[in-house]
Protein backbone atom coordinates (compact mmCIF):
# COMPACT_ATOMS: atom_id res chain seq x y z
CA UNK A 1 0.00 0.00 0.00
CA UNK A 2 1.42 3.43 -1.03
CA UNK A 3 1.54 6.02 1.70
CA UNK A 4 1.75 9.74 1.23
CA UNK A 5 4.91 11.28 2.74
CA UNK A 6 4.32 12.96 6.06
CA UNK A 7 4.86 16.69 6.55
CA UNK A 8 8.05 15.95 8.51
CA UNK A 9 9.40 13.77 5.70
CA UNK A 10 8.59 16.45 3.11
CA UNK A 11 10.31 19.11 5.18
CA UNK A 12 13.40 16.93 5.63
CA UNK A 13 13.53 16.23 1.89
CA UNK A 14 13.24 19.94 1.06
CA UNK A 15 15.99 20.78 3.56
CA UNK A 16 18.36 18.18 2.13
CA UNK A 17 17.66 19.38 -1.41
CA UNK A 18 18.34 23.00 -0.45
CA UNK A 19 21.51 21.96 1.38
CA UNK A 20 22.76 20.01 -1.64
CA UNK A 21 22.06 23.00 -3.92
CA UNK A 22 23.96 25.29 -1.58
CA UNK A 23 26.93 22.92 -1.47
CA UNK A 24 26.95 22.71 -5.27
CA UNK A 25 26.79 26.51 -5.57
CA UNK A 26 29.62 26.93 -3.08
CA UNK A 27 31.74 24.30 -4.83
CA UNK A 28 31.15 25.96 -8.19
CA UNK A 29 32.12 29.36 -6.73
CA UNK A 30 35.33 27.96 -5.22
CA UNK A 31 36.19 26.14 -8.42
CA UNK A 32 35.60 29.30 -10.45
CA UNK A 33 37.84 31.40 -8.21
CA UNK A 34 41.44 31.67 -9.41
CA UNK A 35 44.54 32.72 -7.52
CA UNK A 36 47.39 34.84 -8.84
CA UNK A 37 50.66 35.14 -6.96
CA UNK A 38 52.74 38.30 -7.30
CA UNK A 39 56.15 38.52 -5.64
CA UNK A 40 58.71 41.28 -5.14
CA UNK A 41 62.01 41.88 -3.41
CA UNK A 42 61.12 45.30 -1.98
CA UNK A 43 60.38 45.74 1.73
CA UNK A 44 56.74 45.76 2.76
CA UNK A 45 56.78 49.50 3.52
CA UNK A 46 58.31 50.45 0.14
CA UNK A 47 55.87 52.48 -2.02
CA UNK A 48 55.73 49.73 -4.64
CA UNK A 49 54.83 47.04 -2.09
CA UNK A 50 52.21 49.30 -0.52
CA UNK A 51 50.65 50.00 -3.91
CA UNK A 52 50.51 46.33 -4.93
CA UNK A 53 48.96 45.29 -1.63
CA UNK A 54 46.54 48.19 -1.17
CA UNK A 55 45.49 48.82 -4.78
CA UNK A 56 46.28 45.96 -7.15
CA UNK A 57 45.01 43.20 -4.90
CA UNK A 58 41.73 44.98 -4.17
CA UNK A 59 41.13 46.23 -7.72
CA UNK A 60 41.57 42.78 -9.27
CA UNK A 61 39.04 41.34 -6.82
CA UNK A 62 36.60 44.19 -7.46
CA UNK A 63 36.88 44.10 -11.25
CA UNK A 64 36.41 40.33 -11.41
CA UNK A 65 33.69 40.10 -8.77
CA UNK A 66 36.12 38.11 -6.60
CA UNK A 67 36.59 35.43 -9.23
CA UNK A 68 40.27 36.34 -9.44
CA UNK A 69 42.21 36.72 -6.20
CA UNK A 70 45.76 38.04 -5.74
CA UNK A 71 48.23 36.83 -3.13
CA UNK A 72 51.02 39.37 -2.53
CA UNK A 73 54.53 38.33 -1.43
CA UNK A 74 56.90 41.29 -0.80
CA UNK A 75 60.26 41.29 1.00
CA UNK A 76 61.80 38.37 -0.94
CA UNK A 77 59.30 35.90 0.55
CA UNK A 78 59.45 33.87 -2.67
CA UNK A 79 63.15 34.42 -3.34
CA UNK A 80 65.38 37.22 -4.61
CA UNK A 81 64.91 39.32 -7.70
CA UNK A 82 66.62 36.86 -10.05
CA UNK A 83 64.55 33.93 -8.74
CA UNK A 84 61.33 35.91 -9.18
CA UNK A 85 62.21 36.91 -12.74
CA UNK A 86 63.12 33.34 -13.69
CA UNK A 87 59.95 31.97 -12.08
CA UNK A 88 57.77 34.41 -14.01
CA UNK A 89 59.51 33.59 -17.26
CA UNK A 90 59.01 29.85 -16.71
CA UNK A 91 55.38 30.30 -15.67
CA UNK A 92 55.68 29.02 -12.09
CA UNK A 93 54.99 32.55 -10.75
CA UNK A 94 52.26 34.73 -12.27
CA UNK A 95 53.71 38.22 -11.71
CA UNK A 96 56.59 40.16 -10.21
CA UNK A 97 57.49 43.79 -9.64
CA UNK A 98 61.25 44.22 -9.93
CA UNK A 99 63.99 46.73 -10.70
CA UNK A 100 64.39 46.92 -14.46
CA UNK A 101 68.09 46.04 -14.24
CA UNK A 102 67.21 42.49 -13.20
CA UNK A 103 65.53 41.98 -16.57
CA UNK A 104 68.37 43.44 -18.63
CA UNK A 105 70.28 40.14 -18.74
CA UNK A 106 67.33 38.72 -20.67
CA UNK A 107 66.25 41.89 -22.49
CA UNK A 108 69.38 44.05 -23.05
CA UNK A 109 67.25 46.78 -24.64
CA UNK A 110 66.36 47.80 -21.07
CA UNK A 111 69.85 49.23 -20.76
CA UNK A 112 68.71 52.05 -23.06
CA UNK A 113 66.72 53.55 -20.16
CA UNK A 114 69.50 52.97 -17.61
CA UNK A 115 71.97 55.47 -19.01
CA UNK A 116 74.15 57.42 -16.54
CA UNK A 117 73.28 61.04 -15.77
CA UNK A 118 70.71 61.28 -18.61
CA UNK A 119 67.33 61.84 -16.94
CA UNK A 120 67.18 65.26 -15.28
CA UNK A 121 64.06 64.46 -13.29
CA UNK A 122 61.24 61.93 -12.92
CA UNK A 123 59.01 63.79 -15.38
CA UNK A 124 61.57 63.32 -18.16
CA UNK A 125 62.09 59.67 -17.24
CA UNK A 126 58.39 58.86 -17.36
CA UNK A 127 57.86 60.73 -20.61
CA UNK A 128 60.42 58.36 -22.13
CA UNK A 129 59.22 55.08 -20.62
CA UNK A 130 55.51 55.86 -21.21
CA UNK A 131 56.13 56.66 -24.89
CA UNK A 132 57.44 54.84 -27.98
CA UNK A 133 60.64 53.80 -26.19
CA UNK A 134 58.66 51.95 -23.54
CA UNK A 135 56.44 50.35 -26.19
CA UNK A 136 59.53 49.03 -28.00
CA UNK A 137 60.89 47.56 -24.75
CA UNK A 138 57.49 46.02 -23.94
CA UNK A 139 57.63 44.18 -27.28
CA UNK A 140 61.10 42.83 -26.49
CA UNK A 141 59.87 41.62 -23.10
CA UNK A 142 56.98 39.79 -24.74
CA UNK A 143 59.38 38.07 -27.12
CA UNK A 144 61.17 36.68 -24.05
CA UNK A 145 58.09 35.32 -22.30
CA UNK A 146 56.88 38.35 -20.31
CA UNK A 147 53.80 40.55 -20.49
CA UNK A 148 54.70 44.11 -19.49
CA UNK A 149 51.98 45.67 -17.34
CA UNK A 150 53.64 49.03 -16.72
CA UNK A 151 56.41 50.90 -14.97
CA UNK A 152 56.54 52.17 -11.41
CA UNK A 153 59.08 54.57 -9.97
CA UNK A 154 62.14 53.13 -8.29
CA UNK A 155 63.74 56.55 -8.41
CA UNK A 156 67.00 58.41 -8.59
CA UNK A 157 69.85 56.28 -7.25
CA UNK A 158 72.31 57.66 -4.70
CA UNK A 159 75.46 56.33 -3.05
CA UNK A 160 75.94 55.30 0.57
CA UNK A 161 79.25 54.06 1.94
CA UNK A 162 81.19 53.26 5.09
CA UNK A 163 84.49 54.79 4.00
CA UNK A 164 83.99 58.56 3.96
CA UNK A 165 82.17 61.51 2.34
CA UNK A 166 81.83 61.42 -1.45
CA UNK A 167 82.19 64.88 -2.97
CA UNK A 168 83.78 64.17 -6.36
CA UNK A 169 85.21 61.50 -8.67
CA UNK A 170 88.39 61.21 -6.61
CA UNK A 171 86.37 59.97 -3.63
CA UNK A 172 85.04 57.07 -5.73
CA UNK A 173 88.46 55.69 -6.60
CA UNK A 174 88.78 52.06 -5.52
CA UNK A 175 85.41 52.09 -3.72
CA UNK A 176 84.03 48.54 -3.61
CA UNK A 177 80.46 49.23 -4.57
CA UNK A 178 77.53 46.82 -4.87
CA UNK A 179 75.42 47.30 -8.00
CA UNK A 180 72.50 45.64 -9.70
CA UNK A 181 73.45 43.10 -12.40
CA UNK A 182 73.37 45.62 -15.25
CA UNK A 183 76.37 45.94 -17.52
CA UNK A 184 75.58 49.64 -18.02
CA UNK A 185 75.62 50.25 -14.27
CA UNK A 186 78.84 48.30 -13.79
CA UNK A 187 80.60 50.00 -16.71
CA UNK A 188 79.53 53.45 -15.47
CA UNK A 189 81.19 53.00 -12.11
CA UNK A 190 84.29 51.47 -13.63
CA UNK A 191 84.53 54.70 -15.66
CA UNK A 192 84.27 56.64 -12.40
CA UNK A 193 87.19 54.72 -10.89
CA UNK A 194 85.19 52.56 -8.48
CA UNK A 195 85.39 48.79 -8.06
CA UNK A 196 81.79 47.70 -8.78
CA UNK A 197 80.43 44.28 -7.80
CA UNK A 198 77.15 42.80 -9.09
CA UNK A 199 75.10 41.31 -6.24
CA UNK A 200 71.48 40.33 -5.66
CA UNK A 201 69.70 42.54 -3.17
CA UNK A 202 68.98 39.61 -0.85
CA UNK A 203 72.71 39.42 -0.03
CA UNK A 204 73.30 43.15 0.32
CA UNK A 205 72.58 43.97 3.97
CA UNK A 206 74.89 41.26 5.29
CA UNK A 207 77.57 42.18 2.72
CA UNK A 208 77.52 45.78 4.00
CA UNK A 209 77.45 44.68 7.63
CA UNK A 210 80.43 42.37 7.16
CA UNK A 211 82.29 44.93 5.01
CA UNK A 212 82.38 42.57 2.03
CA UNK A 213 81.59 45.76 0.09
CA UNK A 214 82.19 49.38 1.10
CA UNK A 215 79.17 50.90 -0.52
CA UNK A 216 75.87 50.52 -2.33
CA UNK A 217 73.57 52.76 -4.37
CA UNK A 218 69.79 52.93 -4.28
CA UNK A 219 66.94 55.41 -4.18
CA UNK A 220 66.36 57.04 -0.80
CA UNK A 221 63.16 55.03 -0.27
CA UNK A 222 64.99 51.72 -0.65
CA UNK A 223 67.91 52.83 1.54
CA UNK A 224 65.45 53.77 4.27
CA UNK A 225 63.08 50.79 3.99
CA UNK A 226 65.98 48.32 3.85
CA UNK A 227 67.66 49.95 6.88
CA UNK A 228 71.03 50.35 5.18
CA UNK A 229 71.66 53.34 7.45
CA UNK A 230 72.30 50.76 10.19
CA UNK A 231 75.39 49.49 8.34
CA UNK A 232 76.41 52.59 6.33
CA UNK A 233 77.57 55.96 7.63
CA UNK A 234 77.72 58.29 4.61
CA UNK A 235 75.12 59.34 2.02
CA UNK A 236 75.62 61.47 -1.12
CA UNK A 237 73.12 62.84 -3.65
CA UNK A 238 74.83 61.39 -6.73
CA UNK A 239 71.59 60.76 -8.64
CA UNK A 240 73.59 58.86 -11.25
CA UNK A 241 70.71 56.75 -12.63
CA UNK A 242 66.95 57.08 -12.61
CA UNK A 243 65.53 53.61 -12.20
CA UNK A 244 62.18 52.05 -13.02
CA UNK A 245 60.32 49.14 -11.47
CA UNK A 246 59.05 46.81 -14.17
CA UNK A 247 55.77 45.03 -13.51
CA UNK A 248 55.73 41.87 -15.61
CA UNK A 249 53.45 38.87 -15.86
CA UNK A 250 54.27 35.42 -17.11
CA UNK A 251 53.11 35.16 -20.71
CA UNK A 252 52.20 31.52 -20.09
CA UNK A 253 50.14 32.30 -16.98
CA UNK A 254 48.57 35.47 -18.40
CA UNK A 255 47.31 33.75 -21.56
CA UNK A 256 45.51 31.15 -19.43
CA UNK A 257 43.26 33.89 -18.05
CA UNK A 258 40.02 34.75 -19.78
CA UNK A 259 40.07 37.94 -21.90
CA UNK A 260 37.90 39.60 -19.27
CA UNK A 261 40.33 38.72 -16.50
CA UNK A 262 43.31 39.84 -18.58
CA UNK A 263 41.60 43.19 -19.05
CA UNK A 264 40.89 43.42 -15.32
CA UNK A 265 44.53 42.71 -14.43
CA UNK A 266 45.74 45.41 -16.83
CA UNK A 267 43.24 47.97 -15.54
CA UNK A 268 44.04 47.16 -11.92
CA UNK A 269 47.75 47.60 -12.53
CA UNK A 270 47.21 50.94 -14.29
CA UNK A 271 45.47 52.21 -11.15
CA UNK A 272 48.24 50.74 -9.02
CA UNK A 273 50.99 52.48 -11.00
CA UNK A 274 49.22 55.85 -10.85
CA UNK A 275 48.91 55.47 -7.07
CA UNK A 276 52.52 54.31 -6.67
CA UNK A 277 54.07 57.15 -8.66
CA UNK A 278 52.31 59.72 -6.48
CA UNK A 279 53.24 57.88 -3.31
CA UNK A 280 56.88 57.63 -4.45
CA UNK A 281 57.20 61.42 -4.55
CA UNK A 282 55.93 61.76 -0.98
CA UNK A 283 57.98 58.80 0.24
CA UNK A 284 61.24 60.07 -1.26
CA UNK A 285 61.08 63.36 0.64
CA UNK A 286 60.21 61.58 3.88
CA UNK A 287 62.96 58.97 3.42
CA UNK A 288 65.62 61.59 2.73
CA UNK A 289 64.70 63.52 5.88
CA UNK A 290 64.93 60.33 7.93
CA UNK A 291 68.28 59.37 6.42
CA UNK A 292 69.76 62.82 7.05
CA UNK A 293 68.94 62.36 10.72
CA UNK A 294 70.80 59.03 10.84
CA UNK A 295 73.69 59.47 8.38
CA UNK A 296 76.30 62.02 7.33
CA UNK A 297 74.81 63.64 4.22
CA UNK A 298 77.11 65.22 1.63
CA UNK A 299 75.88 67.40 -1.25
CA UNK A 300 77.80 66.82 -4.47
CA UNK A 301 78.33 70.12 -6.29
CA UNK A 302 76.83 70.49 -9.80
CA UNK A 303 80.34 70.93 -11.23
CA UNK A 304 81.42 67.58 -9.74
CA UNK A 305 78.30 65.88 -11.10
CA UNK A 306 79.06 67.29 -14.55
CA UNK A 307 82.56 65.86 -14.32
CA UNK A 308 81.03 62.46 -13.52
CA UNK A 309 78.64 62.76 -16.46
CA UNK A 310 81.51 63.44 -18.86
CA UNK A 311 83.53 60.53 -17.48
CA UNK A 312 80.66 58.12 -18.10
CA UNK A 313 79.71 59.42 -21.57
CA UNK A 314 81.71 56.69 -23.41
CA UNK A 315 79.56 54.06 -21.66
CA UNK A 316 76.59 55.21 -23.73
CA UNK A 317 78.37 54.27 -26.95
CA UNK A 318 78.86 50.75 -25.62
CA UNK A 319 75.18 50.52 -24.68
CA UNK A 320 74.28 51.22 -28.29
CA UNK A 321 76.01 48.00 -29.28
CA UNK A 322 73.93 45.92 -26.85
CA UNK A 323 70.60 47.73 -26.80
CA UNK A 324 70.57 49.12 -30.33
CA UNK A 325 71.77 52.54 -31.49
CA UNK A 326 68.32 53.62 -32.72
CA UNK A 327 66.68 52.96 -29.36
CA UNK A 328 69.46 54.67 -27.37
CA UNK A 329 69.44 57.69 -29.68
CA UNK A 330 65.67 57.91 -29.25
CA UNK A 331 66.10 57.96 -25.46
CA UNK A 332 68.75 60.68 -25.67
CA UNK A 333 66.60 62.80 -28.00
CA UNK A 334 63.55 62.50 -25.72
CA UNK A 335 65.59 63.25 -22.60
CA UNK A 336 66.65 66.72 -23.78
CA UNK A 337 63.16 67.86 -24.79
CA UNK A 338 61.54 70.51 -22.64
Amino acid sequence: MNRKPTFTQMTRCFTLTAYAAAVMAFSTSVFAQQKLQIAGNFAGEHPSSVAVDQVFKKEVARLTNNQLQVDVFPSMQLGGAKENVDAVRSGTLALTWVGGAFLSRIVPELEAVSLPFVFRNRETAFRVIDGPVGAAIDKKLQDKGFIALGWMELGSRNITNSRGPIKNIADLKGLKLRLQPSETHLASFRALGANPVAMDVKELYSALEQRVVDAQENPYTVISASRYSEVQKHLSNSGHFFDFIAVVASKKAFEKLTPEHQKAVREAMMSTITFQRKLAIESEAKALAELKAKMIYTEIAPSALEEMRKATAPVIEDVKKRAGADLVNQVLAEAVKN
